[in-house]
C-alpha cells in the first residue's frame, strides 16, 4: 500500500534540494564566480604553441610536441574539450620540410585557419623556416601548398631575426594576413606582416615591420568591434619572464600601441601558472577564450623543456581593453 504522506515528503524534499541547487547556481552567476568544469592542463602530455579549429561540433588542436619539438606535430581531437584523442597527421614532418636553407630546428608552432575558399591552411615552423600546408579537412591529408615543395618563408629572408611563429588572420571581409617573427639569442624580436592573395601563399604587396613595444615572438591577431588587437609573447620561454602582451591598432598593419592593461597573463608567485605564453584565441557561444602553454611542474628551465596546454576565459572592459586573465579553467561547453 502506498504511503502518500511519505511519498509527498520525498517529493517535497527533492523539490527543495533542486531548488536550493538552482538558487546556489544563480547566486554564483550573480557574483560572476567561475563554474569550472574544464581544469588546467586540459590534456595529459607535453605540448606547446597551440592552434585550434572548431568544425562540425569538434575541437581540433595542433601543437608542438615537447621537449623542443619533434619530427611531427601533435594533433588532438575532442567533441567536448574534456576527452582528447591524440591522432596522426601526415604533414608536416621534419623530413618533408627541409630545404637548403633550413637549420636543425624541429617542427614547431602551427597556425591553422579555414580560408574563404573552404580549404584549411597551416603555417608551421620547421628548421626555422615557415612552411605552408593545405588540406580539405582538419585532419588532412595535408600537403605542401607550394607546388615546388619549398618553404613559404626561408630562414635567410631577414637573417638578423628568427623566421618562426607564423600566425594567419582572416578579417571580416575574408582577406587573409600572415604575421610572424621572433628574435635571435632571446633579443630583438621583430613582428612582420603581409597581405595574402586568395591562394593563401602569394604575398599581396610588401612585407611590413609592425613590431610593437615589448614584442618578442608568437603574434596572434584578433578583431573586436572594429579594433585590431595584436597579441604576442615577451620574455624568455625557458624562464618565468615569459608572458602575454597586446597592442591596439585600427587596421591590420597598425601602427600598434601597447595597451595600458598589458601584460594580461604572467607568472604569478601564488600560482602554478609558470611562464605562460604563445597562445591563440577562439570563441564559443559568444565567449572568447585564450588557449596557451605553461611550464609543467616536471619541467626544467632550459634543457628538456616540458610544457602543457591551458585554457581560460578572455574578457574585455567596457572601453575595449583586455582584462587580466585569471588562470582558473573554464565552464564546460
Amino acid at each position: 500500500m502506498i504511503n502518500f504522506k511519505r511519498l509527498a515528503f520525498k517529493l517535497f524534499f527533492l523539490y527543495f534540494l533542486f531548488a536550493c541547487k538552482d538558487e546556489t547556481t544563480k547566486l554564483k552567476n550573480s557574483f560572476n564566480l567561475p563554474q569550472t568544469n574544464i581544469s588546467n592542463p586540459i590534456v595529459d602530455g607535453y605540448y606547446a604553441d597551440p592552434s585550434i579549429i572548431i568544425e562540425n561540433g569538434k575541437f581540433y588542436i595542433y601543437a608542438t610536441k615537447d621537449p623542443w619539438g619533434k619530427d611531427d606535430l601533435a594533433f588532438l581531437e575532442s567533441s567536448d574539450f574534456k576527452s582528447w584523442k591524440l591522432k596522426k597527421i601526415n604533414w608536416p614532418t621534419k623530413e618533408d620540410c627541409t630545404s637548403p636553407t633550413s637549420n636543425g630546428s624541429m617542427v614547431w608552432a602551427p597556425s591553422v585557419v579555414k580560408a574563404k575558399n573552404g580549404n584549411y591552411y597551416m603555417y608551421v615552423s620547421v628548421g626555422s623556416e615557415v612552411w605552408a600546408g593545405v588540406a580539405t579537412s582538419p585532419g588532412g591529408p595535408w600537403k605542401n601548398a607550394m607546388d615546388d615543395n619549398t618553404p613559404l618563408i626561408t630562414q635567410d629572408l631577414f637573417p638578423d631575426y628568427h623566421m618562426i611563429d607564423a600566425e594567419a588572420f582572416i578579417d571580416d571581409d575574408g582577406q587573409a594576413y600572415l604575421y610572424w617573427g621572433s628574435g635571435l639569442n632571446w633579443m630583438n624580436g621583430r613582428c612582420f606582416v603581409v597581405k595574402l592573395k586568395k591562394d593563401m601563399i602569394t604575398f599581396d604587396g610588401e612585407i611590413m615591420d609592425v613590431t610593437p613595444e615589448n614584442y618578442f615572438e608568437a603574434p596572434a591577431m584578433i578583431k573586436r568591434n572594429g579594433i585590431y588587437y595584436l597579441m604576442y609573447s615577451d620574455g624568455k620561454v625557458i624562464e618565468d619572464t615569459y608572458k602575454v602582451r597586446y597592442a591596439i591598432g585600427d587596421n591590420p598593419f597598425g601602427p600598434f600601441k601597447e595597451a595600458e592593461t598589458s601584460p594580461i597573463l604572467s607568472t604569478a608567485s601564488d600560482s602554478i601558472t609558470y611562464s605562460p605564453g604563445h597562445h591563440t584565441v577562439f570563441s564559443k557561444g559568444g565567449q572568447n577564450y585564450i588557449l596557451y602553454h605553461r611550464h609543467s611542474a616536471n619541467s626544467p628551465q632550459s634543457t628538456g623543456l616540458l610544457r602543457e596546454l591551458c585554457v581560460d576565459s578572455l574578457n574585455f572592459t567596457k572601453d575595449g581593453l583586455i582584462k587580466n586573465v585569471k588562470p582558473s579553467g573554464i565552464a564546460s561547453f
